[in-house]
């Protein structure tokens, strides 16, 4: 838990010093800090995944107050509610769009340059760069 409280004092204090035209929240900038420091091997998984396990399980409790939120503004949802759908479902069709043609650029990109698989005594593939690292090589 001391890591997570860590990245979200870390991003919140960027999030505060970040520009007024670039406004991100904090847990925005959690989430990328916490991926980045995961992708670079500075924090193991190991560290963070039973707390991440407990938050998975509340993760219904969280959506709570969203949903209060909603029933509390029906009349919103009447008077806009046709507009609210049609901006649902355009974003959607464009997070669709963009998820599509982000999977298509990186199986041309993985088919361009692949990456070539060498078994280890675990049985388990990992590419070859990252054996060599392990002895040694460059």
């Amino acid at each position: 838990m001391g890591i997570y409280a860590s990245i979200l004092f870390v991003s919140n204090i960027i999030s505060n010093l970040a520009p007024a035209s670039f406004p991100v929240p904090a847990p925005v900038i959690g989430m990328i800090l916490l991926y980045s420091l995961l992708s670079l091997h500075i924090i193991k998984v190991e560290w963070v995944d039973s707390f991440g396990a407990i938050l998975i399980n509340l993760i219904g409790f969280l959506f709570v107050p969203s949903g209060i939120s909603l029933a509390a503004n029906l009349g919103i949802m009447k008077a806009e509610g046709l507009q609210i759908v049609t901006v649902i479902i355009i974003s959607t069709i464009i997070l669709l769009l963009v998820t599509a043609y982000t999977v298509r650029f990186f199986i041309w990109l993985k088919r361009k340059h692949p990456v070539h698989l060498k078994k280890t005594k675990t049985a388990k593939s990992v590419p070859v760069h990252v054996l060599s690292r392990a002895k040694g090589e460059n």
